[in-house]
């Protein structure tokens, strides 16, 4: 079953346009070790962090450490921020796994079809900023610039991750499984605001081997106009 999604995944990406070497689609999954309709989607992660062209991000809430296996990468940041999502489409109901696809297309479940389709979408889509990072020791420098001037300003975020670990799970909905983890987000800070009308240049502290990405997005949270690796 994994190899027939991967396989057909693959195909239905085949054909989108490029982008831009150093700049990504961000892919935010809502996850949980306490999901047991989670599974699938955290494994799906793995095949989308093999694209360069995308950057899966797995978040996970604690929603579910109730029920009895305390989710070890969980924080409640990621459940505020999920959370804040709903709250800019008028909802109030949160779900996992939940995917989140460059800040606006939210897909509840495991449905690498619509994934695909979204995906498809997103990789052919131009935005008008153009953004780099460059990592100079124990710091990045971060530059951006956007033509034409953006018509409402943008945050700038830092996000770091783990690229894999692997866990076995001893209670609560999973119990007995061991699954390993990939692109396992470990904090989501906010570094500056920047209105889009004149050229950005900052620099932010950037210490440790975690591989990182900046990301620039419009306020709700909502779209996400561009994103960079940090390696």
């Amino acid at each position: 079953m994994r190899h027939f999604v991967s396989a057909a995944f693959g195909l239905c990406l085949a054909a989108a346009a490029p982008v831009a070497a150093e700049q990504v689609v961000v892919v935010e999954l809502y996850t949980s070790q306490g999901c047991s309709s989670c599974p699938p989607a955290d494994e799906f992660v793995a095949m989308l962090a093999s694209d360069p062209r995308i950057l899966p991000l797995a978040l996970h809430v604690d929603y579910w450490d109730y029920i009895g296996w305390a989710d070890k990468f969980a924080h409640p940041k990621f459940t505020d921020r999920q959370r804040a999502y709903a709250k800019a489409v008028g909802s109030r109901t949160i779900y996992t796994p939940q995917l989140i696809i460059g800040g606006q297309d939210r897909i509840e479940g495991f449905a690498p079809d619509k994934t695909a389709e979204r995906l498809r979408a997103h990789l052919k889509a131009t935005t008008p900023v153009r953004l780099s990072v460059t990592r100079e020791g124990e710091r990045i420098v971060i530059r951006a610039e956007a033509d034409p001037p953006l018509k409402e300003p943008v945050r700038v975020q830092l996000v770091r991750y783990k690229p894999q670990e692997t866990v076995t799970i001893e209670r609560g909905e999973n119990a007995g499984r061991t699954m390993t983890y990939h692109n396992i987000v470990t904090s989501w800070e906010a570094v500056a605001d920047w209105a889009g009308q004149e050229p950005l240049e900052l620099v932010a502290p950037y210490g440790g081997d975690e591989p990182g990405a900046v990301i620039l997005q419009t306020a709700g949270p909502a779209a996400i106009l561009a994103a960079a690796r940090v390696d």
